[in-house]
């Protein structure tokens, strides 16, 4: 939050550097912070199959310019990877194809680290595990040995470390983002008229002192005066006299609309324009500015969470006994830390710590600065207070104050996403509602559930390929009668077709969308998608569709049971 500094020499400006003129578009929205994290981390990859998706999600980060990356893939280039991955050359047959991936990718970024595994013969995935190498996350493409699976899980737990899994053949293609316990996100970029938070039915002194000076002798004001009173001061008078006549504030839909007609009564209609536009926007105000803010979802949800929260199964206990290392490193963190001291700046105050943003209004430059300026004030007032609140705290005295100020300036967007739960779930009667919900698609003008896409696909989780037939027997261990069923046996014949091989332009799309995902778990801004992203791209004699599923998932393969958890939910859209 920049101060607008008025009456003083301008600070010198000085021309952007190569850096932010280099990435002055993705600067913009994740500023520096996120750019920072970008580059501190270290991105493993284990490709396997086809593996055109995972270096294409790669590419993604590689051009915004991640830190680092790794690539593990023992496997030798042929022709057939040539035809779907355009990071291999001819001069790469015979070649290790995570060595020749890795060179070309460096060409786009030299910024960027990159290394492969493995660098000699007979080294495996436990050695990479064990050397002294940390990875931000870790990204694995399907197919894939269900052995190298547990072992990316596990190294993933123990180190609390995101994983994403990528699968793409044919027409089809899924990701899924796995988390590691809470995830915390503070910088959530909510759209900017959500951001508004003007406080008027609870002003403070300076904000009264404001509105006094402008709306004094109001009546009498010359034209240029009265047309630009910025609307806060006018709702702010106009809800003064308001209290004056009926003792309250308007509270009910009646109340507020009766003030609105009072307010634009207010307005002059003999000029041109035939009317004023700062009362315009006053009136188109009212409704929103004259309600109390409530405390949003997601921030309930944070202030009634305990770091120290263990979970069995689905129930929560608090029993300290049950709190083990990693809990205790949650209950230290500084998201936690800040998030109690701003419960307790709520519970005294009964309000959030006020963000400072003023929407555009109209009014005179320098009355426009010096209400954004109390407003500044004031939010740095309760940041302070917040921060405060925070150095009491044993772990807090080093958290820095510009994280605090950042919390408090998002603390009515602040969002935990909870880590994959495992409760084991009844797939069949998951599986009945997806259908059920298909049949009424068309009266809904819905589009039909991906879930016949996401299933077929994990059963070839762990071969290179298999028959329709091999398929539906696969599913059936969780499903019975799949065969029966017209829109699994179609996803399995086309999975089947696919024969594990890759679409370049759909691993591509594919590649591009988990990038994004990635990017928004490492900065920890914007909000990832929980927890699957299906993609369908079928071409018919009409048009080309395009279905994007967000569901959590579980995995039925052949050769295997059940990898993963349950589906918990799906929702489709077009």
């Amino acid at each position: 939050m920049t101060d607008i500094i008025i009456d003083q020499t301008p600070p010198i400006l000085h021309n952007p550097s190569d850096k932010e003129k280099k990435y002055d578009r993705q600067l913009r929205l994740w500023a520096a912070s996120g750019q920072q994290a970008l580059e501190d981390a270290h991105i493993l990859l284990l490709n396997s199959g086809s593996g055109a998706v995972g270096i294409e999600t790669l590419k993604n980060l590689v051009l915004p310019g991640i830190g680092k990356f790794t690539i593990a893939d023992e496997a030798i280039v042929d022709e057939a990877d040539l035809g779907v991955n355009f990071f291999l050359e001819e001069s790469s047959l015979g070649k290790l194809r995570s060595e020749c991936c890795t060179k070309l990718l460096q060409e786009l970024n030299p910024d960027v680290k990159g290394d492969w595994f493995p660098h000699e013969q007979g080294e495996t995935l436990e050695h990479l595990f064990g050397s002294e190498q940390r990875f931000t996350l870790i990204m694995y493409t399907l197919p894939i040995e269900p052995k190298k699976v547990d072992l990316i899980h596990k190294h993933a737990s123990k180190h609390k470390i995101p994983v994403i899994s990528i699968h793409s053949a044919g027409f089809y293609s899924y990701f899924r983002i796995r988390l590691p316990g809470n995830f915390p996100i503070v910088e959530t970029h909510p759209d900017s008229t959500a951001t508004t938070d003007l406080r008027l039915l609870t002003p403070w002194p300076e904000l009264l002192q404001f509105t006094e000076s402008l709306t004094e002798n109001i009546e009498n004001q010359s034209a240029l005066e009265h047309g630009h009173i910025p609307y806060v001061a006018l709702l702010l008078h106009y809800l003064g006299k308001w209290k004056d006549i009926h003792g309250s504030l308007p509270a009910t839909y009646k109340e507020k609309t009766a003030f609105r007609d009072t307010v634009a009564a207010g307005a002059r209609r003999d000029n041109p324009e035939g009317g004023e536009e700062n009362f315009d926007e006053a009136v188109a105000a009212v409704l929103k500015t004259t309600s109390l803010p409530t405390l949003p979802s997601s921030v309930k949800e944070v202030f009634d969470y305990s770091p120290s929260d263990v979970r069995i199964g689905t129930q929560i206990t608090r029993e300290p006994m049950l709190m083990d290392y990693q809990n205790q490193m949650e209950a230290s963190s500084s998201f936690w830390i800040i998030a109690g001291a701003v419960k307790q700046f709520y519970t005294k105050h009964g309000a959030l710590p006020l963000a400072g943003s003023v929407p555009d209004m109209k009014a005179q430059s320098t009355v426009y600065v010096k209400l954004q300026n109390i407003y500044k004030a004031k939010a740095r007032q309760d940041a302070a207070e917040v921060l405060k609140i925070v150095r009491t705290h044993p772990s807090g005295k080093d958290i820095p104050e510009a994280e605090v100020e950042t919390f408090c300036k998002n603390a009515a967007f602040i969002k935990v996403i909870r880590g994959t739960d495992t409760a084991p779930l009844n797939i069949q009667d998951i599986a009945n509602k997806e259908f059920d919900s298909d049949e009424n698609a068309a009266l809904a003008s819905m589009p039909l559930s991906l879930f016949p896409i996401y299933i077929s696909l994990n059963a070839t989780s762990h071969v290179a390929f298999a028959s329709s037939s091999d398929i539906l027997t696969a599913i059936s261990k969780s499903i019975p009668n799949a065969a029966s069923n017209s829109r699994l046996v179609q996803a399995a014949e086309e999975v089947a077709r696919a024969k594990g091989g890759e679409l370049h332009n759909i691993s591509a799309l594919t590649g591009g969308m988990a990038a994004q995902e990635v990017i928004k778990i490492i900065t920890k801004q914007y909000i990832p998608i929980d927890n699957t992203c299906v993609f369908d791209e079928l071409l018919d004699l009409e048009a080309v569709m395009r279905r994007i599923l967000e569901m959590k998932g579980r995995e039925s393969y052949i050769g295997g049971g059940v990898a993963g958890p349950d589906i918990l939910r799906s929702t489709a859209s077009a």
